[in-house]
């Protein structure tokens, strides 16, 4: 009988407990094992039974138990200590106060998916955990960010396998009661809502919850709201779910509804407005579409004061203070909508950002390029559009972004193209185990600051840190073995069958992990393509190797299905299951333990698609050692001695011979380099591999500060954030900076037709030119009904290739010198040459201003 209505009654805690509820109300406790040590004191086996979420778990404490925990005079002292830290926490001065004193405000940073802790099942896989990782960090930092997303009543699936090994979906219902969020309240205390209007129905209305991320802020939305029609209900059903016109609602949700829920936020807390806004990926792009409509329909209310601006200033004051981030590399992964989609949606009428024309919005996504598809709106296009400043997650993958959408900017070459990059990092307090973190302490570390960890490296014995890998090796058997016995039941395996799984997988034997999305160019089987090699491998009676592999494909991907099936038919066989573990319903609970139990982390996709791929940054920490294609943050960091570089085969173009070549060469690596180094010839009974060792110590040192999610949000703050502020305020007096700017895009645009470099000379460097040499350049220009103020004429120069195509190129302003009639100057200057070998170089002429931040932004140039 099914119930026709649920919650969850809270418990009422005795006044002297009452810190618990605000300890378990700040998702900090995720990463601070000592306030998760309270909780465990409480009731250790309901603890771990309850998957260490504190609000569930004190939802089930009996009061029995809360009412003596009253008169322990210890365990009250120390939750007062958990309390008092964590207060200190959240009010002291951390980096950016120090650091970043005319830094933005606050900057709104929007994810479609938040990994924060698997006691909030929001995510699905990297860009979840990543956007979680970039909170928590921020959190640490003290930078004032506030995250934006939507709550989804089922979150993403949770995973199980069929007896043939076939990937099933279920959605369990999450109650929000037991999720550690609270509803955001207006001062009557009525919930705090936001609506949005959408074709043929009444308007959609969304709740707003948060979750506090120890400093952060986080806004869900969630329209399982009575009132909302059945299928408005379910727009926040679950994530990545439904069919397009789903999807669209959903981002509308995220990116429209994100920013008046940002409002409502700021309107009952008087927390400060965001003055950067962060676009996580295209999914939150309708995010400048509601900005530019507030700045022309003086909205939000409360301001009355500024003007209603004109379309084209509101577009420029929503790109400069806006930031994009791009995490595909393969045109597949981006949303695209049918434009007849976005036209019912956005109609003049009645559609969700009233006041902004249908054709402008349409254009932000238009596919107006040589190879694009006109009868399509993408959100990757709008999100470049609406954004000054633009980076890719890797240096690999920013080239990767400027090649595939070099068609925005067709006059500029690739290395111009206005997207950067900033290599992702990931939260060393999420994933580094307590016992890592207490032997860094003992030798003198300060775990509130991991840069202190690394200079101590060399210093710690090898035998203590290989006791330490042994620990958390053995740690992941036991956790395996649990998570194996479970599926096996699952699968429909009687108790008997399963005697076998006590001797699965041994804690010392050389562990690899392989964990991340089904997707195919992840390549999740490429181990598999010679099965009986994989076999010598794993059961070697010297140097054994154990896999343990998890991950999910998407719902509708049945060959991300296959994929799984054949790794699990594989681990099913009774000669090698004790070497090769499938674990179902890869989560953040799970991957705690497996990063720091594995000695070596897998990464085999086809290169250059892996955008970043952080698990491997998250083994590194660890002390795993890296066995990966060189793609992503390993094409950027691998220097020969921090782990291994499988070759790759680009120039092969038939796949499955690509396949073959590069699962023959990372069997050749594990035969030849990583089990011999693991097991150490050299090395005496009972001792540690000190060749192992070596590059254990090396990848800390090497890799440990680089793939820090502190140091990451540092560079955003640094190179985006704060320049993007300054930026929007230098606009933003009366607005006049930002019209002022907009009229001179569109004074340049239109007679940039007039501009023409119209003859160059140059002297001074002899038939055998030398280093040191000086060439002076002169440039006759035409610039038509502009100025020599409108613009920069460069001598560019670099390497020429054999068709004359310049590489590493450098620009050299040249000054005007005479000025003529009709619009034509004279420019000049010199260049010395500095480095021997082949010179080339042209002259062109780009748009200047202050306010630009590259000189493809007009799109626009004109070349001798």
């Amino acid at each position: 009988m099914r119930a026709i209505r649920r919650f969850t009654v809270r418990p009422v805690l005795p006044e002297p407990l009452t810190a618990l509820g605000v300890l378990a109300g700040n998702l900090r406790w995720a990463w601070h094992p000592a306030t998760q040590d309270v909780f465990a004191e409480i009731d250790p086996e309901l603890w771990e039974r309850t998957g260490r979420a504190p609000v569930r778990f004190l939802g089930e404490v009996a009061s029995e138990r809360l009412s003596e925990l009253t008169g322990d005079g210890a365990f009250l002292e120390r939750l007062g200590a958990a309390t008092a830290d964590l207060d200190h926490y959240l009010s002291a001065d951390r980096w950016y106060q120090r650091a970043v004193p005319d830094g933005p405000r606050s900057i709104a940073y929007f994810s479609p998916e938040f990994g924060i802790a698997a006691a909030l099942p929001q995510y699905s896989g990297g860009l979840g955990i990543l956007a979680g990782d970039h909170l928590k960090a921020a959190s640490d930092l003290g930078v004032p960010v506030i995250g934006v997303g939507l709550l989804y009543k089922h979150g993403y699936f949770k995973q199980s396998l069929s007896r043939e090994g076939w990937q099933q979906e279920s959605y369990p219902v999450l109650d929000p009661d037991e999720l550690p969020i609270s509803p955001l309240r207006e001062a009557d205390g009525s919930r705090a809502s936001v609506s949005i209007s959408l074709p043929g129905g009444p308007p959609l209305v969304a709740r707003i919850w948060v979750a506090s991320v120890g400093r952060v802020p986080l806004l869900m939305l969630d329209t399982d709201v009575e009132g909302n029609p059945a299928h408005y209900v379910d727009v926040t059903d679950r994530l990545y779910g439904g069919n397009s016109e789903h999807r669209l609602r959903q981002e509308l949700l995220l990116g429209v509804g994100g920013v008046r829920a940002l409002r409502v936020w700021s309107r009952i807390t008087g927390a400060a407005e965001p003055e950067v806004f962060h676009t996580n990926e295209g999914h939150a792009g309708f995010l400048g579409v509601e900005r530019i409509r507030e700045y022309t329909t003086r909205e939000p209310a409360a301001d009355q004061e500024r003007p209603e601006l004109d379309l084209d200033t509101a577009v420029e004051m929503t790109r400069a203070s806006t930031v994009f981030t791009t995490h595909t590399p393969v045109p597949a992964g981006i949303d695209r909508f049918e434009r007849s989609l976005i036209e019912q949606y956005f109609d003049q009428a009645g559609g969700a950002t009233p006041g902004v024309p249908t054709e402008r919005i349409l254009a932000l996504g238009a596919e107006d390029y040589p190879g694009g598809d006109p009868g399509v709106f993408n959100m990757a296009v709008m999100g470049f559009r609406l954004a000054q400043r633009a980076n890719g997650v890797s240096q690999l993958h920013g080239h990767v972004s400027r090649e595939m959408f070099n068609g925005l900017w067709p006059a500029f070459d690739e290395a111009e193209v206005p997207i950067g990059s900033i290599t992702n990092g990931v939260h060393a307090p999420t994933w580094v185990p307590r016992e890592l973190i207490g032997l860094a302490r003992r030798h003198g570390a300060d775990v509130e600051d991991a840069d202190s960890f690394w200079p101590l490296i060399e210093q710690i014995p090898g035998g203590e840190i290989w006791a330490v890998k042994r620990q958390l090796r053995q740690r992941l058997v036991t956790d395996a073995r649990r998570r194996l016995q479970a599926a096996h039941l699952e699968r429909g395996a009687s108790p008997a069958e399963l005697g076998w799984v006590e001797d699965a997988l041994d804690p010392d034997v050389l562990t690899i992990g392989f964990a991340r999305r089904a997707a195919s160019y992840k390549r999740l089987t490429l181990m598999m393509r010679d099965p009986e090699r994989l076999k010598r491998l794993l059961l070697d009676p010297e140097r054994p190797v154990q896999l343990v592999i998890a991950g999910k494909a998407h719902p509708a991907d049945d060959g991300g299905k296959k994929l799984i099936q054949d790794i699990v038919r594989l681990a099913d066989d009774p000669e090698i299951r004790h070497r090769i573990a499938f674990l179902p319903n890869y989560d953040i609970a799970m991957a705690q333990p497996l990063y720091p139990g594995c000695d070596v982390w897998l990464n085999n996709p086809l290169r250059p698609y892996e955008a970043c791929g952080t698990s491997g940054m998250k083994a590194a920490l660890n002390g795993g050692l890296n066995l990966s294609i060189l793609d992503g943050w390993w094409d950027e960091w691998y220097d020969g001695d921090n782990g291994w570089a499988i070759p790759t085969a680009d120039g092969v173009a038939e796949v499955d011979r690509r396949d073959d070549l590069e699962a023959a060469a990372l069997y050749d690596l594990l035969e030849q380099e990583v089990a011999p180094r693991f097991y150490d010839a050299a090395a005496t009974e009972g001792s540690e591999p000190s060749r192992w060792l070596e590059m254990m110590r090396h990848t800390w040192t090497s890799l440990g500060p680089k793939v820090l999610a502190t140091r990451m949000v540092r560079d955003y703050v640094e190179q985006l954030y704060a320049p993007a502020a300054r930026n929007a305020r230098s606009l933003n007096a009366d607005y006049h900076g930002a019209a002022e700017l907009a009229g001179w895009k569109a004074r340049v645009r239109a007679g940039w037709e007039g501009v023409h470099v119209e003859h160059v000379d140059s002297d001074g460097v002899s038939d055998a030119p030398q280093v040191g040499q000086t060439l002076t350049v002169r440039a006759y220009v035409a610039l038509g009904a502009l100025s020599p103020d409108d613009v920069e004429v460069q001598l560019v120069h670099g390497r020429p290739s054999e068709g004359d195509e310049l590489t590493d190129l450098a620009a050299t302003p040249l000054a005007v010198v005479e000025a003529y009639e009709g619009g034509r100057y004279c420019f000049a200057g010199t260049l010395t040459l500095a480095r021997s070998g082949g010179f080339g170089y042209t002259v062109r002429v780009v748009p200047r201003n202050a306010h630009l931040v590259s000189v493809a932004e007009l799109g626009v140039v004109a070349v001798a």
